[in-house]
């Protein structure tokens, strides 16, 4: 038997054409508003994270903007401070047909910054555009007052502006509006100063567009500014006995050294780290297999019977031994940071505690750390997989223990061997109850990889500086650092650590030293020496990128104050740079510098330039560094200088003195340098513009 098909309800009938048109309408409103807002910079992968800056840092926002036909739109930057203020900041054009505009803001104060773009037509600079070509030509000329006319009453009667702004608008719309004055009289209406600064400060607007919001995270100025030097508080006071053995040097004795380095300029002593060193598998000298009986061990081979990561070394002290160092090093301006190192000895609490914390191979043994070709048998790397809760909490309990030692900043070591995600979840846990805490990343490794850590949360992040020697790799190096990863990466530029001795520096003697410390330092807000530096150690472990007989391993302690009376210390240069950091704002940011030429293949030139508007004392900062990168020679250059990227205007004459040296100069666009690496490799200048009036 046949059946009859059943009628279909109502929400089963196929759509109207007016329903289909309506829905494809739905779908394709349009993303952008009536002032399209694109590529607002700062901002990282759409706002996944917040950008970066620190306090005291002038930020560029940035933002493409346009409208159709010829019309004249206005661009401003709407600002939200973690207080909850609001500000405007106008924005102009930041070339000539680029539709790119731009803002430079100092952010001072710190936590979340939220801003978003108003885009808007700005009536009265179209109808300035307009008239200023139509008037004279006697186009429209009764057309265009009477538009002026109107958008001047339109303004006086804006209840924001003063009294005065007011009247001066209804006067200049009577002007405007008489046809009986002359043409000239009329236009002088408009071409009025405090007139044009109202309209400026409060434009008439039409098409008001705002764009989405992002964030930028502003956090301390520890976190983007500072100079740290490197010691193993074990080598300082240690002593060696008749034995051949040794003693080990304390965090009392150790707090000896604070003064000196304080007085060098570091704010920052960054200590590896200081717990208990396991027995089994402990590396010897020159990190061999075998370990004497008086051997120290690796500080990273962390954890033994006297306890892990929360304790102390017994032959470093004690924590209260620790709290009067921390407390020793504030006294002279210094902070201690500390590293971090989610390893364990194969003697560590953790082993016997948590083997689920581990790899086991399958003949029942726990994998050891490798970096290929090198291998680290005292070292057990954590397995993150197996119980990532457990960890998380354990490496949180930690790090709130150290803090309430008085830890601000941790060096975390080879933090892209963990899971990103462990890390964006512990940074963001620790600041959210210590904002002031500071993360630096020791990640040598993938470009990707690197960057990811700087956006989910470290605070600094080493870098590949100490393998870009020559003039080209430096140069491509700064400017990528200055200008297209500064939104969440900062570099601390270390010039050295106790894994890296480069070939530049075990050969390029003590040029190389000189020339290295005075390009971290001018490049970067943030740089760092390992102890050792200053005393040009440059002799490698055979087959080895790092200095023989490694502090790593054994005890190390240098006769600093005997090798600067000989004269034969760079603490005395290292020393000055700190100096001219301190008294040179514009060194203190990193997205300012700009990269000029040279005709030499081995003269690196670049610029920092830093406004008036942004320094406490309302002066222009801008100096320019000259460098010869190589340490073997000298050499002679013609330098090729924009200088509108420091504050003066082309064409113009200005002074530049050796802020090394001491040295006067009167220079322009194009000038001639002559670097010797044996004596003075490296100019550091100060710009001064001469006064009107003088000879050039």
């Amino acid at each position: 038997m046949a059946t009859r098909a059943k009628k279909p309800a109502v929400s089963e009938r196929a759509p109207s054409a007016q329903q289909q048109d309506a829905a494809q309408q739905q779908d394709a409103a349009p993303r952008v508003g009536r002032i399209p807002l694109l590529d607002l910079s700062p901002q990282l992968n759409d706002n996944l994270w917040p950008a970066k800056a620190y306090v005291g840092e002038v930020v560029p926002f940035r933002v493409t903007a346009f409208r159709e036909g010829h019309d004249a739109i206005g661009v401003e930057l709407v600002l939200t401070a973690p207080s909850g203020a609001e500000t405007q900041h106008p924005m102009r054009l930041a070339g000539a047909g680029t539709d790119r505009y731009e803002a430079l803001v100092p952010l001072n104060e710190q936590g979340l910054w939220r801003y978003r773009v108003h885009g808007y037509g700005d009536l009265f600079a179209t109808w300035l555009h307009n008239a200023a070509i139509k008037i004279p030509a006697g186009v429209d000329v009764e057309l265009m007052f009477t538009l002026g006319a109107e958008l001047c009453r339109e303004a006086a009667g804006q209840r924001e502006r003063s009294t005065a702004e007011r009247g001066s608008f209804s006067a200049a719309a009577t002007l405007l509006a008489n046809s009986t004055l002359p043409v000239e009289t009329r236009w002088a209406a408009i071409d009025d100063e405090a007139l044009r600064a109202s309209i400026d400060a409060r434009p008439l607007t039409r098409l008001d567009t705002f764009s989405e919001i992002r964030d930028v995270r502003v956090e301390r100025a520890r976190a983007g500014v500072g100079a740290w030097y490197e010691f193993f508080p074990r080598s300082e006071g240690a002593v060696q006995r008749a034995d051949g053995s040794w003693q080990s040097g304390t965090l009392a004795s150790a707090t000896a050294r604070l003064a000196e380095v304080a007085a060098m300029g570091f704010d920052v002593v960054y200590l590896p780290p200081i717990h208990p060193i396991g027995q089994s598998f402990r590396k010897g000298p020159n990190n061999t297999l075998t370990a004497g009986e008086h051997d120290p061990g690796s500080p990273w081979a962390i954890g033994s019977a006297d306890g892990g990561h929360d304790a102390i070394h017994p032959d470093l002290g004690t924590e209260a031994d620790f709290s009067a160092f921390v407390a020793a090093a504030g006294k002279v301006g210094i902070e201690i940071a500390l590293d971090f190192a989610l390893q364990a000895s194969p003697d560590h609490p953790w082993v016997a505690e948590h083997p689920e914390w581990f790899t086991t191979l399958p003949d029942g043994t726990i994998a050891f750390a490798e970096n290929p070709p090198k291998k680290y048998q005292d070292i057990y790397p954590i397995n993150f997989d197996n119980d990532p809760v457990g960890i998380r909490l354990e490496a949180l309990r930690i790090l709130r223990h150290w803090i309430s030692l008085g830890v601000t900043i941790f060096r975390v070591d080879n933090p892209h061997t963990k899971p990103l995600d462990f890390w964006e979840w512990l940074i963001a846990r620790v600041n959210a109850e210590n904002p002031d805490v500071v993360f630096l990343a020791e990640a040598f490794t993938r470009p990707a990889l690197l960057q990811a850590l700087a956006k989910v949360g470290f605070s600094q992040s080493y870098t590949y500086f100490t393998w870009r020697n020559t003039k080209d790799e430096l140069a491509e190096f700064f400017d990528s650092l200055a200008h297209e990863t500064a939104d969440y990466l900062r570099p601390n530029l270390f010039v050295n650590t106790p894994d890296i001795l480069t070939e530049y520096l075990q050969f390029g003697g003590p040029a190389a030293f000189k020339i290295r410390a005075a390009l971290a330092a001018t490049a970067s807000p943030t740089w760092g020496v390992y102890a050792g530096f200053e005393l040009y150690e440059s002799v490698a472990r055979p087959g080895a990128e790092e200095n023989i007989d490694s502090e790593k391993y054994e005890y190390r302690p240098r006769a600093f104050d005997r090798a600067e009376q000989r004269g034969k210390s760079l603490a005395p240069f290292l020393t000055q740079l700190n100096r001219i950091r301190a008294t040179h704002p514009a060194l203190l940011q990193l997205r300012n510098l700009h990269i000029h030429d040279s005709d030499d293949s081995a003269i690196l030139v670049f610029s920092k330039y830093l406004s008036g508007k942004f320094t406490e004392t309302g002066q222009d900062d801008a100096l320019i560094v000259v460098a010869n990168v190589d340490p073997h020679s000298v050499r002679e250059s013609v330098v090729h200088l924009d200088v509108t990227q420091f504050g003066i205007p082309a064409g113009d004459r200005f002074e530049v003195r050796d802020l090394v040296t001491g040295s006067i100069w009167t220079w322009s666009a194009d000038n001639y340098v002559r670097l010797d690496a044996f004596t003075e490799p490296v100019h550091i200048l100060h710009v001064t513009p001469l006064r009107k009036g003088l000879p050039a």
